[in-house]
This record gives C-alpha cells, sequence and structure tokens, in this order.
C-alpha cells in the first residue's frame, strides 16, 4: 500500500499529523483511519465476490444453453435405428432384462 511512500516521506506524515491532531487526539485518528480501511477491504472483497459469482452462474447458464443445443440437434431422427437393422440393442435395466430372458423362454 505504501510502495512509493519512503521512510522519510512516512516520518514527515506522521510528525505533520502530530502537529495537527496533538498527542491526545493521534491515537483516536489512527483507530478511525485503521478501521476505515478494514471496512474497506470486507466491503471490496464482498463486491469481488459476487461480481465472480454472478460470473460463474453466468458461464453456467451459458454451458447449459450449449448442451441443451447439442441435445436437441442429437435428437434428430437417425435414418436406421439399431432395431430396424436386426441388430439386438441391450436392455437398459435389469427389470428389462428379466423381461426378456422370460419372453424367449415362454415362446422357444
Amino acid at each position: 500500500m505504501f510502495g512509493s511512500i519512503g521512510f522519510p516521506e512516512l516520518i514527515l506524515l506522521l510528525a505533520i499529523a502530530l502537529l495537527i491532531f496533538g498527542p491526545k487526539k493521534l491515537p483516536e485518528v489512527g483507530r478511525s483511519i485503521g478501521k476505515a480501511i478494514r471496512e474497506f477491504r470486507r466491503t471490496s472483497e464482498e463486491i469481488r465476490e459476487k461480481i465472480e459469482e454472478e460470473i460463474e452462474i453466468e458461464e453456467l447458464k451459458e454451458v447449459q444453453e450449449e448442451s441443451q443445443s447439442s441435445t436437441l440437434t442429437e435428437e434428430e431422427p437417425s435414418p436406421a435405428t439399431p432395431e430396424e437393422k436386426g441388430a439386438e440393442v441391450p436392455p437398459e435395466t435389469p427389470e428389462e432384462t428379466r423381461e426378456d430372458e422370460e419372453e424367449k423362454k415362454v415362446s422357444g
């Protein structure tokens, strides 16, 4: 924060503050300035976090929209499904597997 202010400049500023406010008021002024700086940092950190959160939400929305649009284009009917080609489609759930096996036993 005081990167461009050297030690001699800092001593000069403190001497001027001591002359202006006096030895009794100087600690109070220092505390007030410290509190103000802490409050400013806390507030700026909260604002930064809110902005980052909003950016993250916006990016997630964009990704969802892109995935939905790609899903819609993939759902277009294909010229031939595996069933139409004569290929056996594997069942998706264990229940379907049991039903298929029972049908084969009954028909076979």
